[in-house]
């Protein structure tokens, strides 16, 4: 039972500390033109001196947002070729354009 208690407490250290790294890391990644609220060098001793809590205030209030497209903005337009009425009428024109050479190819070998 000690041992299962001595392993467990070795992987939840670890675990932190590999937490700990990962939002030190973060923060130094991160541009200083996208912190937000406070600048990255304040950002960076927070996570640095309050170690896990440093990095969740980091995570929840200095982070920046990544960007996700609204849902209001679609993209209009055909999602794709076969949607797009351009792309099958230029398919239609080229074959009609390919039987129509065929037709003159044909008619060029047939015997007078």
């Amino acid at each position: 039972m000690r041992r299962e208690v001595r392993v467990l407490r070795v992987a939840l250290i670890l675990l932190a500390l590999a937490v700990y790294i990962w939002f030190v890391i973060d923060v130094i990644r991160t541009p200083s033109t996208s912190t937000r609220t406070l600048p990255k060098y304040v950002w960076l001793l927070i996570v640095i001196l309050v170690p896990l809590v440093g990095g969740v205030i980091w995570f929840l209030a200095g982070r920046p947002k990544p960007d996700r497209p609204r849902r209001g903005r679609r993209r209009r337009g055909p999602v794709a070729p076969d949607d797009d009425p351009a792309f099958l009428r230029q398919l239609e024109d080229d074959a009609w354009a390919e039987r129509m050479r065929r037709r003159r190819e044909e008619g060029d070998e047939a015997p007078a």
